[in-house]
């Protein structure tokens, strides 16, 4: 009886959060170990099921670094990293763009879909959703800026095909892959490309999942709210230091083009989605105003 009862108060403890997110949007950027072990992505696309069945419209943006790199290996290809990001020629684009928007997406939009969902997996390609330019990176030597290839940086968002499918009930899940204006696919950071799509569509929450906890104190504890105007702090008393750096980035990006919240939360807990959004201690870091 207690464990039924406990149960019950987990479920009017989220009555308010779901009344006050009916009908809002969510962007969730996709990765780390939640797209990989089978039990959190069960787990995962339960979550989304769930969430679009008491109105949240979600919008998936994925990433799959790994996976590329697997296969560049399979094709007997090294990958190449400058400053973080991979080095990308046509060929190691095809690669991109055959893990990325084929497999990868398809066993998401498979995932939700056998849980219960309405998924469509799509690329920044399609109704011309992301526009981007190549990325140049500076360089530490020489004033000359570095080119890595065919990797882009978001220049627009079009979020029509978001709210058509959105507005028949459907999902989209979303490989971070653009077109220039001169028609080049270009590779774009996962983290950036949910960003500025969270920022077209307006949307109430934009959520990164990870495989840490949060951002961490320098004791290695979570910090649970960071607010834009002192962010600065853990960057430059190297609070925040290494990929948690472009992250948060992206997150104040999101902000200045109107998002209402960030979550960046561990995706190795199984509904981290659920226990972050409909409870009251959450767990992970929110960034907020």
């Amino acid at each position: 009886m207690d464990l039924v009862i406990e149960k019950a108060a987990v479920l009017i403890e989220a009555l308010p959060y779901i009344r006050k997110f009916n009908k809002k949007t969510f962007v969730i950027k996709y990765g780390g170990a939640a797209q990989t072990e089978d039990s959190l992505r069960e787990s995962f696309s339960r979550n989304i099921v769930l969430f679009n069945h008491i109105g949240i419209n979600t919008v998936i943006v994925h990433g799959g670094g790994p996976g590329i790199s697997k296969m560049m290996a399979q094709l007997g290809k090294a990958p190449e990293f400058i400053q973080g990001h991979r080095v990308t020629d046509k060929e190691t684009m095809d690669i991109v763009e055959m893990v990325l928007g084929g497999l990868i997406n398809k066993e998401i939009v498979s995932s939700i879909n056998r849980t219960g969902g309405k998924a469509v997996g799509i690329t920044g390609k399609d109704g011309c959703l992301i526009t981007a330019k190549k990325k140049l990176l500076k360089s530490s030597t020489s004033p000359t800026p570095i080119d890595i290839g065919l990797v882009g940086e978001v220049t627009e968002i079009n979020p029509e095909i978001i709210n058509a499918l959105h507005t028949q009930g459907f999902t989209p899940v979303i490989a971070p892959i653009g077109v220039s204006d001169e028609g080049e696919t270009l590779n774009i950071n996962a983290d950036f490309a949910a960003s500025a799509i969270a920022g077209a569509l307006k949307a109430e929450k934009l959520i990164l999942l990870t495989d840490t906890p949060g951002i961490l104190n320098k004791d290695g504890k979570t910090i649970s709210t960071i607010r834009k105007d002192n962010y600065l702090q853990y960057t430059t008393d190297a609070t925040i230091t290494g990929g948690m750096l472009p992250k948060i980035n992206a997150c104040i990006e999101a902000l200045d083009t109107g998002v209402g919240k960030i979550h960046i939360i561990d995706g190795r807990i199984p509904n981290s989605l659920l226990l972050e959004i409909f409870t009251e201690e959450g767990v992970g870091t929110e960034i907020v105003l």
